[in-house]
């Protein structure tokens, strides 16, 4: 199972470690100008998050239902960490447009895979 998912696991645990890093890691960084860039990057995340399941589990999603029960994936991993950066950090906060720009990429993510999979099968015949 964890080889079937190592790539997902990896990028869990890298965006997980990024969550909950403290936000003073982060000050430097002349992004932080940009307004709502870091709704940008919750988004950019958690696209790039589901583009890794679905490439992972690509031959195994027949259906798009299955599709949608694995985007219930990381939908809930963005918000189990605006959960955590509520009570396990002092310079993190949970937002709830962070959650909903989570929701956006996954969501981009699936619509992409969705307009792409017709067609690779024609590339492919």
């Amino acid at each position: 199972m964890i080889r079937k998912n190592l790539f997902s696991i990896i990028v869990a645990l890298i965006l997980l470690f990024l969550s909950l890093t403290s936000s003073r890691t982060f000050e430097n960084m002349q992004l932080g100008k940009i307004p709502y860039i870091d709704k940008l990057v919750h988004f950019g995340m958690y696209f790039f998050m589901m583009s890794v399941i679905i490439i992972e589990h690509r031959r195994n999603l027949r259906s798009s239902f299955n599709l949608f029960l694995m985007a219930l994936i990381p939908l809930s991993y963005g918000i189990l960490i605006e959960l955590l950066q509520m009570t396990l950090t002092s310079t993190r906060t949970g937002d709830f447009y962070d959650a909903i720009a989570d929701a956006a990429g996954v969501i981009a993510s699936v619509l992409v895979w969705l307009l792409i999979k017709p067609l690779i099968k024609t590339a492919v015949k």
